[in-house]
């Protein structure tokens, strides 16, 4: 047979070498380990994207607060348009709960991704040991 079309690797442990059956169930396992750390740093950047906005938000409802006009005027596309300052702070604040909510489902799908890897890590470690590097550097 030629070596590599086995699902056996060769791995050295201690100075010696540890032959270590890679079942479809492990490399599927290895697999989706890597797809939910790509996923995770996908929502961690989206996370910080939406708490940026929601900061904006903030931002944006104090300064209404301060301003002494009746009306705001709010861009949309080239221009200006004037309009009332309550119904800016319906629409912000409106914007800001789906914003939060927003964040929250990411928050949520974080900690199901980190349960899941966590699962993953003690099965994979406890087949491999060192010979697998999952944890990032």
């Amino acid at each position: 047979q030629v070596e590599g079309s086995q699902n056996w690797w060769k791995m050295l442990k201690r100075d010696e070498e540890v032959e270590v059956e890679v079942t479809k169930e492990d490399q599927q396992n290895i697999n989706t380990f890597g797809r939910l750390i790509i996923r995770l740093h996908e929502l961690e950047a989206e996370q910080k994207r939406k708490q940026e906005d929601l900061n904006n938000l903030q931002d944006a409802n104090n300064e209404l607060i301060l301003a002494d006009d009746d009306g705001v005027r709010y861009r949309l596309g080239d221009v200006f348009v004037q309009i009332p300052k309550d119904e800016i702070e319906t629409f912000l604040e409106k914007h800001e709960k789906r914003v939060e909510v927003e964040v929250r489902h990411i928050e949520e799908e974080v900690a199901t991704i980190n349960k899941t890897l966590a699962e993953l890590k003690v099965k994979l470690y406890g087949k491999f040991g060192s010979s697998i590097k999952l944890d990032e550097d």
